[in-house]
């Protein structure tokens, strides 16, 4: 997440060329919006694990629920966050300033992952049989 703190990316919503977009992604906009999805949910995940540690340093253990105290430098930190651009506002400045890594996969990997995917269905299916038929 530090590379991400030099970047200027909009805080507000911001419309966009969707012209500029695709061509970003060899002139798809879908696949665009899947890069941007995939990179977002990424720096969510990376924003979230962060500020999440920060907040690990002030959580206390208390026996009653009674006591909840409000610590400022919590607060602060949270509304740091707050004041943060969204990951989708970043994910969009990335790929926009080509700072994103990006491959479209191969039809072998493509059908692997759908064989994969359906592998999964089956096995969910039979445990769900067995499980009403146990009762």
């Amino acid at each position: 997440m530090n590379a991400n703190k030099n970047l200027q990316a909009a805080r507000n919503t911001v419309t966009r060329d969707t012209h500029a977009l695709d061509q970003q992604v060899q002139g798809n906009l879908f696949e665009a919006i899947v890069v941007i999805s995939k990179r977002s949910t990424q720096l969510g995940q990376e924003i979230k694990e962060e500020l999440n540690s920060k907040l690990e340093e002030f959580t206390t253990v208390t026996d009653s629920l009674e006591e909840v105290f409000e610590n400022r430098e919590q607060i602060e930190i949270s509304k740091h966050y707050e004041r943060q651009p969204k990951p989708h506002s970043i994910a969009i400045k990335e790929l926009e300033e080509d700072k994103v890594y990006f491959r479209m996969p191969t039809d072998e990997e493509l059908a692997a992952e759908a064989a994969r995917q359906e592998e999964i269905r089956r096995e969910r299916e039979e445990r769900r049989n067995r499980r009403f038929n146990r009762d």
